[in-house]
C-alpha cells in the first residue's frame, strides 16, 4: 500500500490524527481479526439460545428440567466434535441430526425428526438475534479503519459464518473478510493467512492478527510470520506451559487500543508521514 507524492487515499489523511491518538509509530500495514468470541460474544449468544430451547422441552413436551438439560448438553457435545463435508450434508441437516441423536440418546425409542428441526431453528434463531457488536467493538474498529486496512477472518461452514456476520452487521468495519470454509484450509494453516496477505496487499511480516483461539488464531499468525499475535484471554487464566506462546495478551478487545498506545504499532506509515507533513 505505498504511494508516493501527494497521492494520498482518505484514508490517509482520516488517519492522519487517528495516528497520533494511537500513539503510533511504524511497523503494521493490516490487522486481521477473528469473529467468534473476539467481535462477537458467541458463547454467551448460545447460552441465551440454549436456555430458550430447555423452556420448549419443558414446558411445551413435558420434559423434566434434567432430561431438557442432558439433552442440550448431548447437543453441545456433538457441536463441539463436529466434522463437516459439505459435499455429503448441509450444515443444517447435520445439525438436526445432532438434535435428533441427542433427543432420541435421552428419551429412547424412534428419532423424532420433527422436534429435532424445532430445536434446531429456534436454537439458531435466538442465536443469530443475540450475535451483536457492541457499541464499544463498533467505536474501536471505526477508529482503526481510518488508519489501518481490517480484515475478518473466521473459520467455519459458509452458511453458519455468513449468517453470523449479517446478524451482527460487521461488514462495514471490514476491506475484506474471509470465511474458512470458503477456502482450502482454514486456521491456523499458512495457506488462509497467505491468502489474506494477499487481498490486502501486504506482507505477512507486516500484519497482527487478534483472537481468543491459540489453537487456530495464535497458532495461525505464528505459522505465517505475522509481525504479532494478540491473544484476548476473557478468562484471565494462564496456563503454566502455554503454547503456543501469543506475542501479547489482553483480556477483552477493549484492552486494544491501549496495547497500541503502549507498543507504538503503527497501522500505516502512510499515516504517519501524513500527519508530519500537516504538522510543519
Amino acid at each position: 500500500m505505498s504511494q508516493s507524492g501527494s497521492e494520498f487515499t482518505d484514508r490517509d489523511l482520516a488517519g492522519a490524527g487517528q495516528s497520533r491518538r494511537y500513539g503510533l509509530q511504524q511497523g503494521i500495514k493490516a490487522l486481521f481479526f477473528d469473529l467468534d468470541n473476539t467481535l462477537i460474544d458467541t458463547a454467551a449468544a448460545s447460552r441465551r439460545a440454549i436456555a430458550e430451547v430447555i423452556k420448549i422441552l419443558q414446558y411445551e413436551y413435558n420434559y423434566t428440567e434434567r432430561e431438557a438439560d442432558t439433552v442440550c448438553d448431548k447437543f453441545q457435545a456433538k457441536l463441539c466434535k463436529e466434522c463437516f463435508d459439505p459435499s455429503k450434508i448441509s450444515i443444517t441437516n447435520l445439525r438436526i441430526q445432532h438434535w435428533e441423536g441427542a433427543i432420541q440418546e435421552v428419551k429412547g425409542g424412534t428419532a423424532n425428526q420433527k422436534l429435532a428441526r424445532e430445536c434446531y431453528f429456534l436454537w439458531k434463531t435466538f442465536r443469530l438475534k443475540h450475535l451483536t457488536l457492541t457499541e464499544e467493538t463498533c467505536k474501536i474498529l471505526k477508529d482503526l479503519k481510518k488508519v489501518v486496512p481490517l480484515l475478518l477472518l473466521t473459520n467455519g461452514d459458509t452458511e453458519t459464518q455468513r449468517e453470523k456476520i449479517e446478524a451482527c452487521a460487521c461488514q462495514e468495519f471490514f476491506d475484506a473478510i474471509v470465511v474458512g470454509g470458503e477456502q482450502k484450509e482454514e486456521k491456523p494453516s499458512l495457506s488462509i493467512f497467505l491468502h489474506c496477505c494477499e487481498l490486502l496487499g501486504v506482507q505477512p511480516e507486516d500484519c497482527v492478527m487478534i483472537g481468543d483461539s491459540l489453537d487456530t488464531d495464535i497458532q495461525g499468525g505464528l505459522n505465517a510470520g505475522l509481525k504479532a499475535t494478540i491473544w484476548i484471554n476473557k478468562t484471565g487464566i494462564v496456563p503454566k506451559e502455554i503454547s503456543p506462546v501469543p506475542h501479547y495478551t489482553i483480556s477483552s478487545l477493549l484492552d486494544l487500543p491501549g496495547l497500541l498506545v503502549e507498543q507504538h504499532f503503527v497501522m500505516n506509515q502512510m499515516a504517519d508521514n501524513v500527519c508530519d507533513s500537516l504538522t510543519k
